[in-house]
């Protein structure tokens, strides 16, 4: 098997020591070329000639989330094909890794990297859904182009907390759970339409959901992890369905105290709910638009400000060593 071995030299739970180790681990089951990345948006160029070779069977990605994201985005530059395009293996080395831990690989790199070995010599993969989200036309964002996401998207609030958190780090903070809670809290505190919500939802043929304050965007379940601790935002979500969305119509200091609890008592079988909270399930077309410029993150990478974001679930989309 031929395959490239994308590292992201950056990734905050993993030693140079440690990537040497995974390195020679999956070169000793492979023909393997080892590459580091050197710039934002070098991870997704290398995958993409990797699968426009046509000379590579297997991309794995060493990092976070965010690196996992650019080498997906690298395999589909040209669109989804499953049957001739690379297969992605994911060793987690990030802080969160919800992606890696959605599909049931352990959290540490040493033992994802032996799962992964395992699943190669049995041939185990499965073919994931994935979602894309791209600038909605007749819009001021329509020049926007598409790009995927493996677990979810965040249109409003959730983006401002991501946004906050990049400036922290950018500053030389340490990505920490604590690092987010307390961003959480400065958001909600800054946050201008919690009271009065700025979006909504259409899709075909229904009606649309309105004054939505708060948007996000499964393509899996959980929808994060606080420590080890998996939160459910739309339980149904599933990498075999489309998209799920959960919208929140209100964001009072009483209505967000519930429906937190909520989020961090969540269950597979049970999420956010109650008047204020909306939940669709498997949505293969839908846009976003809003009153106004809201943050917008995918895959929790904030990604600016925009007025209309339009997405599709795509099922079977890419296949996974799992």
């Amino acid at each position: 098997m031929r395959a490239l071995l994308v590292v992201n030299p950056a990734a905050t739970t993993t030693s140079a020591r440690t990537r040497d180790v995974l390195i020679h681990a999956l070169a000793s089951e492979m023909k393997l070329e080892a590459v580091t990345t050197e710039y934002r948006g070098h991870a997704r160029d290398l995958a993409r000639r990797a699968a426009e070779s046509g000379e590579i069977d297997l991309v794995v990605a060493l990092g976070g989330d965010g690196t996992v994201n650019e080498v997906v985005n690298g395999l589909l530059h040209n669109g989804p094909d499953p049957d001739r395009l690379p297969g992605l293996a994911v060793v987690p080395g990030g802080s969160t890794n919800v992606f890696a831990r959605a599909l049931g690989l352990p959290n540490d790199p040493v033992e994802a990297t032996g799962a992964i070995l395992d699943a190669l010599s049995t041939r185990s993969e499965r073919t994931v859904g994935l979602g894309l989200a791209a600038g909605t036309p007749g819009t001021e964002d329509e020049s926007v182009p598409p790009r995927w996401f493996t677990f979810c998207a965040g249109y409003g609030f959730d983006a401002g907390v991501i946004g906050r958190v990049e400036q922290q780090r950018e500053r030389g903070k340490r990505s920490t759970h604590a690092l987010y809670v307390r961003q959480v809290v400065r958001q909600f505190l800054a946050e201008p339409n919690r009271r009065h919500g700025v979006i909504t939802l259409e899709r075909p043929g229904q009606d649309p959901v309105k004054d939505l304050a708060l948007s996000i965007v499964c393509n899996t379940s959980p929808w994060t992890y606080l420590g080890n601790r998996p939160m459910y935002a739309s339980p149904e979500a599933s990498f075999d369905t489309a998209l799920d969305v959960l919208g929140l119509t209100k964001m009072s200091t009483p209505a967000v105290a519930r429906y937190a609890t909520q989020l961090l008592t969540s269950t597979p079988e049970r999420g956010p709910h109650g008047k204020h909270a909306v939940t669709l399930h498997d949505l293969t077309d839908f846009t976003l638009h809003s009153k106004a410029r809201l943050p917008f993150q995918m895959d929790g990478d904030h990604l600016g400000l925009r007025t209309s974001v339009t997405f599709t679930g795509v099922r079977r989309a890419l296949r996974v060593i799992v």
